[in-house]
């Protein structure tokens, strides 16, 4: 991450604002490129937005806990991680606002869907397993996080076999998707693909900065490391899936939002094995205490709550949200307060 040590806090302030513009801007577009990338090669809405989009907007978590861990601060990128998870899925709550009147989850047709965010939940539990253990070193890591990186490869392979499952049956169907329109009748695959690779560089460019520039906060402000990583830096670093979940809600796309954040979460697992890598020393996951424990199995209670939504498949509604997405909220709520507590102990 670029130094920002020597800059005054206004301008500091407004390389972040900045970042966040641009994030934003590219963040909206990205959705229309991932449906027509979809619609080329048949992939499904649910897998391109677990791979496509939760890859594309994870690169800013893959830089900042990169740089993190190359210079020691291996709990500050562990808490990224595990603090991005969390917001992602708060995430959710406020594309459901964004869909209208109807739970979010009611609409979601897709049995892949569901299998993602099951596989999300073990991954957390394992990694939550791994916070609470010693480790073994093994290959320039550690045991846990190679079990961990092969598990979410296997789960990713897991997930694309599933999306062949046929949709449930839809008692009251969604508003119509809006086409992709000349993305999808005038691009070919390979701009397609050329485009949206702009786009990621976009994200890439604009997360680095507003990670570097939140982190330079923090440490202006004095906040516990391991609060900074799950919550300011979460924060910052999942501004991509914000815009591009209310993009993909707003153009009908309903089930790459949710890919992209179950698929977003299963790659912010993979990155504890980066962190492991870069970090020198002993393995990452020695370092961690309960602090981080809570944190993943936060992360677990939440996807909890939309994998029950999208089996009970009700549209009720509060606020413009499902209860779902309410009780990710509140949740979520409670669990930074709680974790604030742990941290000032």
């Amino acid at each position: 991450m670029p130094d920002l040590q020597n800059l005054p806090w206004p301008l500091i302030a407004a390389l972040f604002a900045g970042a966040a513009a641009i994030v934003w801007w590219a963040g909206m577009r990205l959705p229309a490129y991932a449906a027509a990338i979809e619609a080329r090669t048949g992939m499904g809405q649910a897998f391109a937005g677990m791979v496509v989009l939760g890859g594309i907007t994870t690169l800013p978590e893959l830089a900042t806990a990169g740089s993190a861990a190359a210079i020691g601060s291996g709990k500050l990128a562990v808490n990224n991680a595990f603090g991005s998870v969390a917001f992602n899925l708060v995430l959710l709550a406020v594309g459901d606002a964004v869909s209208g009147r109807r739970a979010l989850t009611s609409i979601i047709a897709r049995p892949a869907t569901l299998m993602q965010g099951v596989l999300g939940m073990v991954l957390l539990a394992v990694a939550a397993a791994a916070a609470a253990s010693t480790d073994t070193p093994f290959l320039g890591a550690g045991l846990w996080t190679w079990s961990l990186f092969a598990a979410t490869m296997a789960a990713l392979w897991i997930a694309s076999r599933y999306e062949r499952q046929p949709a449930w049956n839809v008692t009251e169907q969604p508003p119509p998707v809006e086409p992709s329109g000349i993305l999808e009748l005038e691009f070919g695959l390979p701009i397609l693909l050329l485009r949206t690779g702009g786009l990621a560089m976009l994200i890439l460019i604009g997360g680095i900065t507003l990670a570097s520039s939140g982190d330079e906060i923090s440490i202006r402000s004095g906040i516990d490391a391991g609060l900074v990583g799950f919550m300011l830096i979460a924060l910052a670093t999942s501004l991509p899936e914000l815009s591009t979940v209310v993009g993909s809600v707003k153009r009908g796309h309903y089930e790459l939002a949710f890919g992209d954040i179950f698929g977003a979460n299963l790659f912010n697992i993979a990155l504890l094995l980066v962190v492991d890598l870069l970090q020198p020393g002993p393995p990452v996951m020695i370092q961690m205490d309960s602090f981080e424990v809570v944190a993943a199995l936060l992360g677990v209670v939440l996807t909890g709550f939309y994998v029950i939504g999208l089996l009970e498949r009700r549209d009720r509604s509060l606020w413009r949200m499902g209860y779902d997405a309410i009780a990710v909220i509140a949740a979520y709520i409670l669990g930074a307060i709680y974790l604030v507590t742990l941290a000032s102990e």
